[in-house]
C-alpha cells in the first residue's frame, strides 16, 4: 500500500496538488482520504448541478416567452391599398402568378422565426418588394401561404421578418 500512496502523491502533486507532509507517512494518506478526495468530488458536484442549472434554464426559455402580437390580430393587418405602391405591384403579381422581378421569388419560406402561424414546410412562399434605392433585395416581403396563384392568407414585412402583418385584400 506504501507504493501505491507514493504513487498517488506523485501524481497528485504533477497535478498542482500539494501536500504539506511526505508521502511516506501516515499522514499522508489520511489527507488524501480526508481532503482531496472529498474536494475532488465536490468539483464534480459543482459541476452537474451547473449543467442542470443550465439545461432546465434552456427548457424553461423555450416554454415561458413574452407574448407578442400574432400576425393575426387584427390590430396587425394592413390593407393592400396601405402597402407601398412596389407592395402593391407585387401583391398583384403574386395573384397574376409571375413575372417576378427576383430568381428567388416564390421560394418556400421556412417560418424559422416562428412568428407566422405554424404549417407543413412548403406552405409559405416569400416575394421580394422592391426597395427604392436599395443595390440588393432590401428588406421588405411578402409571404403567401396556400396555392402560389391563389394564396389563403399573404404577410408584409418591411423589417426582414422581425414582424409581419396580415394582407387584408
Amino acid at each position: 500500500m506504501g507504493k501505491a500512496l507514493r504513487f498517488f502523491c506523485k501524481c497528485a502533486t504533477l497535478r498542482g496538488l500539494r501536500f504539506g507532509v511526505y508521502p511516506n507517512s501516515l499522514n499522508s494518506f489520511s489527507l488524501v482520504v480526508g481532503t482531496v478526495i472529498p474536494n475532488l468530488l465536490r468539483g464534480v458536484f459543482v459541476k452537474l448541478a451547473l449543467t442542470g442549472c443550465l439545461v432546465s434554464s434552456l427548457c424553461l426559455s423555450n416554454l415561458v416567452q413574452a407574448r407578442q402580437n400574432s400576425p393575426t390580430d387584427g390590430a396587425q393587418a394592413v390593407p393592400v391599398a396601405e402597402l407601398p405602391a412596389q407592395g402593391r405591384d407585387t401583391f398583384e403579381r403574386i395573384h397574376q402568378g409571375g413575372p417576378f422581378a427576383y430568381d428567388k421569388d416564390g421560394v418556400v419560406f421556412g417560418n424559422r422565426e416562428r412568428l407566422l402561424p405554424a404549417q407543413k414546410r412548403g406552405y409559405y412562399r416569400e416575394y421580394t418588394v422592391k426597395t427604392p434605392g436599395s443595390r440588393d433585395r432590401g428588406t421588405r416581403r411578402i409571404i403567401c401561404g396556400g396555392q402560389p396563384k391563389t394564396p389563403d392568407v399573404c404577410y408584409y414585412t418591411a423589417d426582414h421578418y422581425a414582424s409581419f402583418r396580415r394582407i387584408k385584400p
